[in-house]
């Protein structure tokens, strides 16, 4: 603990007019402030610095889908040329002071993830940065909930045909539901397991994944993919679509009783086969856990590169 209180002053920011400012400290998303603000999925009033005089040496921000309240904590950054505890201490009363203001009282925290260089445990600088992170949010009682791989596919990687399933569109919310609650049992998904462990059944896991993230893609749900054997018996399902930013795969099932015959290549290729149809696409971004291992051998057969890492932590009750 430090011998003194820092002399801090901890506020939001007053508007797009002090983004500058927010930015005196930097993170990989940057890029995209302008535009969140402009379009709503972030408020200035979620948007928080510490200053110590003039310089930031703190910065913390939320994010939404449409602005109405804060969904996840995405930004969260020190000022890393400070020593320890001066640092810890700096991002601790940030992140105490505006989640007190941010978060309605009573709410539960939004969980807090962060994007990571790939080889950030080998990187002793990568490995300082998140490290100083991970602590603070411990002391607030945060845990540790996944750590996942964030991978691209490229325009001009060759995408293999589908050999032994036929593929159609997904007719309506209760035909997904019906391959997406036994998908739910047995998952690999970290939060998928903590929606299981929270008392839900694989039927309500399965709507809320439903209802909170794929009804909101704004793309057509005539992209959405439904695998079956040639005698019609279902296999899996793949949802390609695009979120504010990049295409994305955003879900991919198999059938408990399909695993283990590499229906998965299948299923990815033809998502990927969907979106790299789609005029001026670049590239194709997705994520899996890091434990998923079957996941990500598919994703490394079908060419896409895991360009960086996520962690996601949480606070529970």
């Amino acid at each position: 603990m430090l011998d003194a209180p820092l002399d801090l002053t901890v506020r939001p920011i007053s508007g797009p007019e002090e983004l500058g400012l927010f930015c005196r400290l930097s993170y990989v998303l940057d890029h995209e402030l302008t535009d969140d603000l402009a379009t709503g999925r972030r408020r200035p009033e979620w948007m928080w610095v510490a200053l110590r005089g003039d310089r930031v040496v703190a910065r913390i921000a939320w994010w939404s889908k449409d602005g109405k309240e804060p969904l996840l904590l995405d930004f969260f950054d020190l000022d890393d040329t400070l020593p320890e505890p001066e640092r810890g201490e700096a991002g601790l009363r940030l992140l105490e002071t505006a989640t007190a203001a941010v978060v309605p009282a009573g709410a539960p925290r939004p969980e807090y993830g962060r994007f990571v260089p790939p080889d950030w445990r080998e990187d002793p600088a990568a490995r300082d940065v998140v490290e100083a992170r991970v602590r603070v949010m411990e002391r607030t009682g945060a845990r540790m909930l996944v750590e996942r791989l964030r991978l691209e596919w490229r325009a001009g990687t060759p995408v293999p045909a589908s050999g032994r399933l036929r593929f159609r569109p997904v007719v309506g919310r209760e035909d997904l539901l019906a391959l997406m609650t036994p998908v739910m049992e047995g998952t690999l998904d970290a939060h998928g397991q903590q929606d299981l462990a929270t008392g839900l059944s694989a039927r309500e896991a399965a709507e809320k994944h439903y209802d909170e993230e794929l009804a909101h893609y704004s793309t057509p749900q005539e992209w959405w993919r439904i695998a079956e054997l040639p005698d019609g018996e279902p296999v899996g399902f793949v949802i390609p679509a695009r979120n504010s930013y990049n295409p994305i795969i955003a879900y991919i099932g198999v059938l408990p009783a399909r695993r283990g015959h590499g229906f998965i290549d299948e299923l990815l290729a033809e998502g990927t086969r969907v979106l790299a149809g789609q005029d001026g696409v670049e590239r194709i971004r997705a994520a899996t856990d890091l434990g998923n291992v079957p996941m990500a051998k598919s994703f490394a057969r079908l060419g896409y590169v895991n360009f960086e890492r996520a962690f996601d932590m949480m606070w529970d009750g």
